[in-house]
């Protein structure tokens, strides 16, 4: 088929066409004389493209995926992109009205606008605030139950976010030296994408139980070493330093 007609079999515009086939994301087309001629080949490469947008990858990162790929490995690397793309944890976040969450918060909205930075919250246009973790929501709802505000509970969250994301780097840096590395020296073979998607859907359970367990063992030391030095009457850590700030301002002062 020409390219017209690839364009209404496709329901895409001939601009758009050739605009993949400048990124590299459509292959050539059997060139006739003059004539560049299509196949189902590039229907179904256009097809996969789409799922792979719907997913959420632009197409840069596509055409990067496509790279080299055989037409039989097309379901692998859509399988591939959607275990990179599935959320790591099946928490189902929670809906709640704007005023509802400032009832929350206090009434201030600077506390809201820190949650939102550290990814907690998600505006919606309808006048409603989606809570991306409902059980860190809940987390801090009972921290303040045992006396630390809301403006506490949010230190806490941020310290807790920058440690998890070194682990996060930690872990997808193991994956790409180990398995991607790897995958992408030898050429990207067919028959292996399976083993790498795989690999990258056993990473996520593994990680999070090995947080789990290093936090469990890290939680035991230092509440141990904490209590411990409170029970011999020795200033806490946070105590400290609050005197250490407030010796520092009078010494300016």
């Amino acid at each position: 088929m020409k390219i017209d007609e690839l364009a209404r079999r496709t329901g895409m515009t001939v601009r758009n066409i050739r605009a993949h086939q400048s990124r590299g994301l459509l292959p050539p087309p059997d060139v006739r004389g003059r004539t560049g001629y299509y196949g189902d080949e590039h229907v179904a490469r256009i097809e996969l493209i789409r799922e792979m947008q719907a997913d959420g990858l632009n197409l840069e990162a596509i055409r990067r995926l496509l790279e080299g790929i055989g037409e039989g490995s097309s379901s692998d690397v859509l399988d591939f992109t959607r275990a990179l793309r599935a959320p790591f944890e099946e928490e189902e976040p929670e809906i709640v009205a704007a005023g509802e969450l400032a009832d929350r918060w206090g009434g201030d909205p600077a506390l809201a606008r820190r949650a939102e930075k550290l990814g907690l919250l998600r505006p919606l246009s309808n006048g409603q605030v989606e809570v991306t973790s409902p059980r860190l929501m809940r987390a801090g709802a009972e921290l303040a139950e045992l006396g630390a505000g809301p403006e506490v509970a949010l230190d806490v969250a941020a310290k807790m976010r920058k440690s998890a994301e070194a682990v996060a780097r930690a872990y997808v840096d193991l994956f790409l030296e180990t398995v991607w590395e790897p995958f992408e020296a030898a050429g990207r073979p067919e028959e292996e994408w399976p083993k790498v998607r795989e690999a990258l859907e056993r990473l996520r359970p593994l990680a999070s139980e090995a947080l789990l367990a290093v936090f469990g063992l890290a939680m035991t030391e230092a509440t141990e070493s904490a209590l411990g030095r409170a029970l011999a009457g020795e200033p806490g850590q946070r105590g400290a330093g609050k005197r250490r700030r407030r010796s520092a301002q009078s010494s300016r002062a």
